[in-house]
């Protein structure tokens, strides 16, 4: 019993690492000098966001937001979701500068990078207007679902945004919901730090029960 409680032990040794490993791929830092707001509440001038996080900033305020591979510049008056590799802007307008392919969703229509090389892109969305400018390689604009089949019926399809170019299209998403501030919030225990400190305990807690290498917890006869 002690070697094979010594087994899984090391087992878990192996896997939790590599667990909040992924987590910690699913988190960025926020950076901002004021005016910024982060799941509905003042953030402050520097905070790790994570999945889902809600990111608005005012008139007149910037944010920056770094990521593994990438950073990303929120002008003025934006809203916009953190989801990891994906960016999804509600309103107002993205500068983004990636190695890793990092796309901005807005409604049914998504900007993708072309190459695994740095791109350097802009995303904005105004007034229903979705503008793509590409300054270093290319990026396309994809159309999702239904969108696709309208695109079809009115002449829009998917289109390669080439370096010093830049592309205006509709948002042309009927049906689409907008960003909602409340609804985007995340439970404090579904964050990905929270999930990994679990894991992580529960993995003590097993090792401490499987390899303590002397008598059971209750032991049948205790000593008087």
């Amino acid at each position: 019993m002690l070697e094979w409680g010594k087994f899984v032990c090391g087992v878990m040794v192996v896997i939790l690492p590599t667990s909040l490993v992924a987590q910690e791929s699913a988190r960025a830092m926020l950076h901002d000098d004021g005016g910024v707001w982060l799941n509905e509440t003042p953030a402050p001038n520097s905070s790790a966001i994570f999945l889902h996080d809600l990111l608005q900033t005012q008139k007149g305020s910037l944010a920056k937001i770094d990521a593994d591979g990438s950073t990303v510049t929120v002008q003025s008056d934006t809203i916009v979701q953190f989801e990891g590799d994906e960016l999804v802007l509600g309103h107002g307008s993205l500068q983004l500068n990636t190695s890793r392919e990092m796309t901005v969703r807005v409604n049914c229509i998504t900007v993708i990078p072309l190459t695994q090389e740095w791109t350097r892109y802009d995303v904005t969305d105004v007034d229903g207007k979705v503008r793509v400018a590409a300054y270093a390689n290319d990026v396309k604009i994809h159309f999702q679902g239904a969108a696709i089949r309208q695109s079809k019926l009115t002449g829009f399809s998917d289109v390669t945004v080439h370096r010093g170019e830049q592309v205006t299209r509709d948002e042309r998403c009927a049906g689409a919901k907008p960003l909602a501030g409340a609804s985007a919030t995340t439970p404090i225990l579904d964050t990905p730090w929270a999930i990994g400190a679990g894991a992580a305990a529960i993995g003590i807690i097993t090792c401490w029960a499987l390899c303590r290498g002397g008598a059971p917890v209750s032991p049948v006869n205790p000593a008087k």
